[in-house]
């Protein structure tokens, strides 16, 4: 990595930012920094024996590293109650180089700020590229190996520009552009999309550098077709609100994907009605959950209750010793230590509260399930602020303690595990309805003991042959899914919110159907994330679970679990009754297959 010296301002009139990044787009790899003042202004600091960055590394080292070394001792003497004004001659060492160290700083940082301003020009309109940065480095500026096949055409003001799949056209330009001369703003942003091609503008910093996610967006999309020599031509890029994702939801986009959204229902679920948004891809799924929708509406709703919620996070650390982890491990199951625990964990959130601590050792490494309430929230970055309070306090009592990582996987997130099942994780919900023996047989097409044997057979004893880990379902992970990516939440963690387990009985002298879904791992939220975006927003107001409750604070977190629930109740019941009626294949050809004829197409 080659690090030089930015020089100085020039004392002329101000360069335009444009012209400035096409210099920077027409220069050399070799000759990254140009010279823009016959005299530049001495500094110094230029004056120093060593190399600037290396001078700088070194006394920065020493006054970090005296500092930490000076505050420990200090701790180590007010805990054996030793003077502080008792100095060792490694003290006194120590307090030396920090002085020096200190007068070093500031002496060559006072002196650059002074002289920064006495050399900066009266008419200052430097652009944010010119600014007084010390250093440039070139590994940020390496150049990028393009296609062969690619042209470089200019940006287009459309939503989908499009490529040539042929040969490149022949230029006359420089740039190779075979066009007429654009507007200023189509050439700015043409400079601006070769800048990112050539890698003198990371396309992560885009956004930072225009102020327009919008633009910032096409300009991107356009150098990765570019560079790839692919078109994005189907993927849309205007009608979405970019600022509402910076920094929080997705990076360096260059579109959006188009799902649609498919409403299942009324859901009658603890005597009220729920409109379920589903976004899906899949033919039948919407129509086969709001067929059990009916048949549950028709025979009176259903049954929701919350039975736990708490998210959970699980740190590993090592100790020397299996003896020391073990010390730890009672500590933290210890009832006399919990409230101290949860005062410490609890101070990083107004909503985060501490349930419970559960241990796993494995040798001389120990994994620490914490769980945690969190509101409204899904809460993984909650819980994680409050497991790194409770380690820091740990701290003090076994120091000799490595923190191997925050998550150790014993959480579990995104993953299958025993531990999710047997313990949950998020918000734990059963869900019930009695399906009349009417219903059974007008609307779902079949009989209860049909139902119920091949539940059986399928669900539970199917499930058991394959070794299925929460798998006690028909599909639950098509409805979760759907109702996840209508409501902005996490997708990924459809893996351990779809354990479930279905359970069919005859009641009622076996004329009536009992179905019922337990789910003990459903991880949703109703703020942060994908749920303030506009269209998961939309959603989650449909169903009036939107934004966090004043009231009840986490009411509507557990609400939206429970109608996931329910949801996956009207789908397990509507799937299961086509399979035991024969007419799952037939729905799929009628309902997800397109009736265009391919072959007329095709010829």
């Amino acid at each position: 990595m080659d690090v030089r010296r930015r020089p100085p301002k020039p004392s002329g009139p101000p360069t335009n930012s444009l012209d400035h990044q096409q210099n920077k787009g027409s220069s050399s790899a070799s000759a990254r920094v140009l010279d823009r003042s016959p005299s530049p202004t001495p500094k110094a600091s230029d004056a120093l024996p060593l190399p600037l960055y290396l001078t700088n590394c070194i006394f920065f080292t020493l006054f970090f590293s005296v500092a930490y070394y000076l505050l420990h001792r200090w701790r180590d003497k007010i805990r054996n109650s030793t003077p502080l004004q008792v100095l060792t001659l490694s003290d006194l060492a120590a307090i030396l180089s920090l002085i020096a160290s200190f007068i070093y700083l500031l002496g060559f940082f006072g002196i650059d700020f002074v002289q920064s301003f006495i050399a900066r020009p009266s008419n200052d309109h430097w652009d944010v590229d010119v600014e007084d940065e010390r250093f440039i480095l070139d590994e940020d500026r390496r150049p990028r190996r393009l296609p062969s096949v690619v042209s470089a055409t200019p940006i287009s003001p459309s939503p989908a520009p499009k490529l040539m799949e042929g040969p490149p056209p022949t230029t006359t330009t420089p740039l190779g552009i075979s066009h007429p001369p654009c507007p200023k703003e189509e050439e700015a942003d043409e400079e601006l999309v070769n800048s990112v091609v050539s890698g003198d503008i990371p396309s992560y910093s885009l956004e930072s550098t225009l102020g327009d996610c919008l633009r910032a967006a096409s300009i991107r999309r356009e150098a990765v077709q570019r560079i790839t020599g692919r078109s994005l031509s189907g993927l849309p890029l205007d009608g979405f609100d970019y600022d509402s994702i910076l920094g929080q939801c997705c990076e360096m986009p260059v579109g959006y994907v188009q799902i649609p959204v498919g409403i299942a229902g009324p859901l009658l679920l603890n005597g009220c009605e729920y409109s379920v948004p589903m976004a899906t891809t899949e033919g039948c799924l919407v129509a086969s959950t709001n067929r059990g929708c009916k048949a549950i509406y028709a025979s009176g709703g259903a049954t929701g209750i919350l039975l736990r919620d708490g998210m959970t996070r699980a740190p590993v650390v090592r100790f020397p010793t299996a003896k020391r982890a073990t010390d730890l491990k009672f500590f933290l199951e210890d009832p006399l230590n919990f409230d101290t625990l949860a005062l410490v964990f609890n101070k990083s959130s107004r909503f985060a509260r501490l349930q419970g601590i559960q241990c796993s050792i494995a040798g001389k490494n120990l994994y620490i399930r914490f769980s945690c309430s969190t509101g409204d929230a899904m809460g993984m970055n909650m819980v994680s602020k409050g497991v790194q309070n409770v380690l820091d306090f740990l701290r003090s009592d076994f120091c000799d303690m490595d923190v191997i990582g925050i998550s150790g996987n014993f959480c579990s997130d995104k993953k299958p595990a025993a531990v999710n099942w047997i313990e949950g994780r998020g918000k734990s919900v059963v869900c019930e309805a009695t399906i009349s023996e009417e219903v059974v047989n007008k609307v779902l097409k079949t009989t209860v003991p049909a139902l119920v044997e091949l539940n059986m057979l399928k669900n539970l004893a199917g499930s058991a042959v394959a070794g299925a880990l929460g798998g006690f379902n028909a599909h639950a992970a098509n409805i979760v899914s759907a109702v996840f990516i209508a409501t902005g939440q996490d997708p990924a963690q459809n893996i351990e919110s779809s354990h479930c387990i279905t359970m069919m009985e005859a009641v009622n002298n076996g004329k009536d159907l009992h179905i019922s879904v337990t789910m003990p791992s459903i991880e949703v939220g109703t703020v942060g994330g994908g749920t303030q975006l506009a269209s998961q927003s939309a959603c989650l107001n449909l169903l009036g679970v939107k934004g966090a409750s004043k009231e009840s604070p986490g009411s509507n977190a557990r609400l939206l679990a429970t109608i996931v629930a329910g949801a996956v109740l009207a789908g397990e019941l509507s799937l299961m009754s086509a399979i035991a009626a024969g007419q799952l294949v037939k729905s799929h050809m009628k309902y997800n297959r397109s009736s265009r004829d391919v072959t007329k197409i095709a010829s």
